[in-house]
C-alpha cells in the first residue's frame, strides 16, 4: 500500500508542477502583451509630441491649406484619446485618419518648394517617418503577442488554468481596410 500511496503523490506533485508551469506560461505572454502595447504607447506619445511642430513648420509656408493642418491636428487628438483610453478599436481608426493627414500634409507640401528646403520641416518629416515606421513594427510584435496569448488560453489544458484565473483575451491593433489599400496619389495632387 506504501507504494500505491507513493505513486500517487507524485502522479498529484507532477500535475501540481505542471499547472504551475502552464501558469506561469500564460502569465509571461499576459505581461508579454503588456510590454509590447507600453512599445507602441511611448512612441504613438514622441510622435503626439512632434506633430504640433510639424504643423507649425508648415503653417508659416501654407496658409492656404489650413484644412489639412486642422485634419492632422483632429486627427493626433483622436489617436490621443484613444490611447489614453487604451481602445485598442478607437486607436485602430484614429491612426488610420491621422495617417492619411499626414499622406496629405507630406503631398501637399510638395506644392511648396520653400518649406520643402526648410531645415526643420525636413528634419520633423523624417523624424515623423521614422516614428511610424517605428510604430508599423511595434504594432506587429503587439498582435503577434495578442495572438499567442489568445491562441494559449484557448488550449487544452492551459484553458482550464486561464480560466480558472481569469486570463482574458486582448484586441488586436488592426487598421482600416482604406489604410491597407493602395494609396492614390493622383487624388491628392487634384
Amino acid at each position: 500500500m506504501e507504494i500505491s500511496t507513493a505513486v500517487i503523490l507524485g502522479i498529484i506533485a507532477i500535475v501540481v508542477i505542471y499547472a504551475i508551469l502552464i501558469y506561469n506560461g500564460l502569465v509571461s505572454l499576459k505581461h508579454n502583451v503588456s510590454k509590447a502595447w507600453s512599445n507602441i504607447d511611448v512612441l504613438l506619445k514622441q510622435r503626439h509630441d512632434e506633430l504640433p511642430k510639424l504643423v507649425e513648420a508648415c503653417k508659416q509656408y501654407m496658409k492656404h491649406e489650413a484644412g489639412t493642418l486642422e485634419r492632422v491636428m483632429e486627427a493626433r487628438s483622436g489617436v490621443s484619446k484613444a490611447r489614453e483610453s487604451k481602445d485598442i478599436q478607437a486607436l485602430g481608426m484614429a491612426e488610420t485618419a491621422l495617417r492619411q493627414g499626414l499622406m496629405n500634409l507630406f503631398a501637399v507640401a510638395e506644392a511648396y518648394p520653400d518649406l520643402k528646403a526648410n531645415e526643420s520641416f525636413q528634419h520633423l518629416q523624417t523624424r515623423i517617418s521614422g516614428l511610424e515606421n517605428s510604430i508599423a513594427d511595434r504594432r506587429e510584435f503587439y498582435n503577434e503577442s495578442v495572438n499567442n496569448n489568445n491562441v494559449r488560453i484557448e488550449q487544452f489544458p492551459d484553458l482550464i488554468i486561464a480560466r480558472q484565473f481569469s486570463f482574458k483575451p486582448f484586441d488586436l491593433l488592426e487598421f482600416s481596410e482604406e489604410e491597407k489599400s493602395d494609396v492614390n496619389l493622383k487624388s491628392l495632387f487634384d
